[in-house]
């Protein structure tokens, strides 16, 4: 049974996953809305979908949508997820989850009271080196997990400036101070999304900016923020640690790799760099990069990247890789000619939210998961404001349901 969906949020991201939800065969209608005027109204036109709203209360508001898919500013996502929720709508919302502990608190306790599916777009769940540690884990190759790293590695020159000018109109600097450990899911939700826990405890270092650009100035900055890198160490449950970094001010070819991740066992090791990826045991070395390349699925002269910047544009015409196959053929035929992105995850991402809706079941990034990708890192900026102070990381626990089962048969039973 098919559903419908309003794109809250009509920029230049959500333009990219609204030809997915578009094309997928179970949902049946795509609406927009944005607070930009003309760009809900551009999208609508340039990808043919239902219509538009005036606003998020009216498309709340309205009995036509089931779901909505959320693509606003990072900063916003908690408050707007919770609005959702409450008017009985299923959500869809890109990362990260929130930027306060009550309100990722809020959200799960919404979700448990309604049923309601509520999934974190997390583009790293489906990292094809994140894909192939799970494989290699499941396996027992990697005996016992010691030790893992998760970089996030996106600097301002590469795409940042950009995104920031268009979506931040002309404050756009003082938004672009956004904390780094504040958007920590791509590099938590690597490590995490192959391997199960959560972390326990963090010490974070913040690197105060110096490029004297107006971004990352305290006296600028809506967040009050000068860290522009920030590197943070994590203890784990059951043992272990993670080490997490969040750069914005880089030498690296982040439209090449922006995510990379290794995992150090007892048994075996996975190394990643911009290009190369390396699994290693006690016997030797093996270069499985040809397992981890993602193919390309999408023109880059699509007219709908015109004014993405090129580094922007590179992840968006990303293919699956050989590590995917396993799981590519439950994707929907439509999907064969779409756009990916994000070392070919979009697609399992959207697919994941309809399968969810549709049989009223937990998604892989479900509201308890998110938590775990994104609470860290808001922990993470705390320890950094106090010169690397070790502080205590809240867990709101493990689901009430395995991925897949059903939470409101949970609730029912409760």
């Amino acid at each position: 049974m098919s559903f419908t969906l309003g794109m809250v949020g009509a920029g230049q991201f959500s333009a990219h996953f609204a030809t997915l939800f578009q094309l997928h065969p179970g949902i049946s209608a795509v609406y927009a809305t944005d607070v930009i005027e003309g760009r809900a109204e551009q999208l609508v036109t340039d990808l043919d979908l239902a219509g538009t709203f005036p606003d998020l209360d009216a498309m709340l508001a309205d009995d036509r949508i089931d779901a909505v898919a959320i693509f606003t500013q990072r900063w916003t996502h908690g408050p707007l997820v919770l609005k959702a929720l409450r008017a009985g709508k299923h959500v869809y919302s890109a990362v990260p989850m929130a930027v306060e502990r009550e309100q990722i608190g809020a959200i799960i306790e919404a979700v448990q009271e309604t049923g309601l599916t509520y999934m974190m777009g997390e583009t790293s769940q489906y990292n094809p080196a994140t894909v192939f540690a799970r494989q290699k884990l499941e396996q027992g190759a990697f005996g016992r997990i010691i030790y893992a790293e998760g970089d996030y590695l996106h600097d301002m020159d590469l795409g940042f400036y950009d995104a920031y000018r268009y979506s931040g109109g002309d404050d756009w600097k003082s938004t672009a101070s956004y904390p780094p450990m504040w958007y920590p899911t791509h590099a938590i939700g690597g490590v995490l999304g192959a391997i199960p826990g959560h972390a326990v405890s963090v010490s974070c270092i913040g690197v105060h900016d110096q490029e004297q650009d107006g971004v990352f100035d305290t006296e600028v900055s809506m967040f009050d923020n000068d860290f522009s890198n920030a590197s943070a160490l994590f203890e784990l449950a059951g043992g272990g640690s993670m080490r997490i970094n969040e750069f914005r001010r880089v030498g690296y070819p982040s439209h090449l790799r922006e995510s990379r991740f290794r995992w150090f066992g007892t048994q075996g090791s996975f190394e990643q760099l911009a290009t190369t990826s390396i699994w290693q045991d006690k016997q030797g070395a093996e270069d499985v990069s040809n397992q981890i390349a993602t193919r390309h699925t999408m023109d880059e002269d699509d007219p709908r990247l015109a004014n993405v910047s090129p580094a922007l544009r590179s992840s968006f015409v990303s293919g699956h890789a050989p590590v995917h196959d396993a799981e590519s053929g439950r994707l929907p035929e439509e999907f064969a000619v779409a756009p990916n992105g994000h070392e070919g995850s979009h697609q399992f991402l959207v697919d994941d939210f309809v399968r969810a809706v549709e049989g009223h079941v937990l998604p892989p990034v479900n509201a308890w998961q998110a938590a775990r990708y994104t609470l860290p890192g808001l922990v993470a900026h705390e320890s950094a404001l106090q010169d690397g102070a070790r502080l205590t990381i809240p867990d709101f626990g493990d689901a009430p349901v395995a991925v897949g089962e059903s939470l409101q048969a949970s609730r029912a039973e409760a």
